[in-house]
């Protein structure tokens, strides 16, 4: 029987390709050699664009065409100026325990949705319960300011 020299190697069949993977002796790894690094040079700086001035736009004038002007807060409305809010009546709550809203209606009929802080006629919501609402009425005439508070009725 012949000798058969040694191998230093581990062959592997992956599908029908025979891959050799050969070892080394041993010893350190070689170094690898110097690489020469340049001085980095500082990148340039960028700047925005200043924007060109551009033509110049028309103001948007609203028209209403018989509606409301959406940006007017209801409590200026020529409507709303008369009103009081001792004449609204409380319709109903409508919220989590969180925030609640209240919805009332004026006595020709238009409802309202209103939170703490809102403004109707004569009044501001200072404070809304489940089962109520309470505006603080500014001074009319000879009348100071006071508290008003609408309450559900009952058999709601």
């Amino acid at each position: 029987m012949s000798a058969m020299p040694k191998a230093s190697g581990l062959a592997v069949l992956v599908g029908t390709t025979v891959v050799l993977l050969a070892g080394c002796g041993g010893g350190a790894p070689p170094t690898p050699p110097p690489v020469a690094v340049a001085p980095a040079t500082p990148a340039p700086v960028v700047r925005p664009k200043d924007p060109d001035a551009g033509k110049t736009l028309q103001p948007i004038a609203y028209e209403p065409k018989g509606r409301r002007d959406p940006f007017t807060p209801i409590f200026l409305g020529k409507d709303n100026a008369a009103l009081s809010v001792s004449a609204v009546k409380l319709t109903g709550i409508v919220g989590g325990p969180g925030s609640l809203t209240a919805l009332v209606e004026a006595p020709d009929g238009i409802g309202y949705i209103l939170k703490p802080g809102d403004a109707l006629g004569d009044g501001r919501v200072t404070g809304i319960t489940p089962n109520s609402v309470t505006f603080a009425v500014s001074a009319r005439g000879s009348q100071s300011a006071s508290s008003l508070t609408l309450r559900l009725p009952e058999n709601q």
